[in-house]
């Protein structure tokens, strides 16, 4: 077995433990762990040619993060924030741990680390892919839920999603299927980006 293949194998029982579950079309999964799948796909949609430290990264993006939990911060936006930033650290450190675990050489680990800590978007190829991928996830995949919930903000957090991506990435974004109220709001957002 590749270092690869021990890696994604590694970070996948990881996120396997977490206890929190996401129902997907009626099928039961620990929610990281479904997630990193899907996180990969897309990454694997948007650059088949991806390099291994970028599937490497977009398989434990979110490693552990049951791990540190948002109740753990202060209630308002600068616990949120403090809250976010650490957790990016974490994910980071969790995945290094790994793959020095697995054999892998410090320079692989120090890209894996640079893509999960999204340094360089927008100027950086890969991490740019890694931001389009996650955007991508959420509004595949918990965009429907989130905007049933948080109607009178939604519009100001989609245009905030999607002025993390690029060009391709919108490409893909405007293309998912959407109920009519949920892609007005896109279309709205898409318009706020624009002008």
């Amino acid at each position: 077995m590749s270092k690869l293949e021990q890696a994604l194998q590694a970070f996948d029982a990881y996120n396997r433990n977490d206890p929190n579950v996401f129902v997907w079309q009626g099928e039961e999964w620990p929610r990281e762990y479904f997630f990193a799948l899907k996180l990969h796909e897309w990454v694997l949609k948007l650059r088949p040619d991806a390099g291994e430290a970028l599937l490497l990264a977009a398989r434990c993006q979110h490693i552990g993060r049951w791990e540190v939990p948002r109740s753990s911060y202060p209630e308002g936006r600068i616990g949120y924030l403090t809250w976010r930033k650490d957790l990016t650290r974490y994910h980071a450190d969790k995945a290094a741990g790994i793959l020095r675990g697995i054999g892998y050489d410090d320079d692989t680990i120090a890209r894996v680390r640079t893509i999960l800590l999204k340094q360089g978007i927008k100027q950086d190829d890969e991490v740019q892919t890694m931001e389009n991928a996650l955007c991508l996830v959420f509004l595949e995949f918990q965009y429907e839920d989130f905007h049933a919930k948080n109607t009178d903000k939604i519009v100001e957090i989609l245009r905030k999603s999607l002025v993390k991506m690029d060009g391709e990435g919108h490409r893909h974004a405007l293309q998912l299927p959407y109920s009519p109220a949920a892609r007005a709001s896109v279309d709205d957002a898409v318009r706020l980006l624009q002008g």
